[in-house]
């Protein structure tokens, strides 16, 4: 997919009519940013964008999460454990602490 953030009001103005005029290229759209379609087409509305506002306009390509393919299951095990949490105040490092679930800073430090 195609993400593009825009900046500026106007930028904002042509982003929105662009995913009006062309609902079927639009995965979603966000207000100030939208998802198009990793196509051709898609490329060339989010160029078309692009051209008309410059530095206004951002464009970075995409691709969807696959948390089971990309997530470590210790990442994963932690969300769930953290989701049943006895008291839902508690933070996340606070929570981790005495546990086998990873601390927030390593997880800062490692990509995906």
């Amino acid at each position: 997919m195609l993400l593009v953030v825009t900046f500026s009001r106007a930028a904002r103005r042509t982003l929105r009519n662009a995913c009006r005029t062309h609902e079927d290229t639009v995965v979603r759209s966000f207000g100030r940013a939208a998802l198009f379609e990793d196509t051709e087409f898609g490329a060339f509305l989010a160029l078309r964008v692009r051209a008309a506002h410059g530095g206004d306009v951002q464009i970075e390509r995409t691709r969807p999460l696959n948390e089971f393919a990309t997530v470590p299951e210790s990442v994963r095990d932690a969300v769930a454990a953290y989701a049943d949490r006895e008291h839902a105040s508690t933070p996340y490092a606070k929570f981790a602490v005495g546990t086998d679930h990873p601390d927030p800073e390593s997880m800062k430090e490692r990509e995906l």
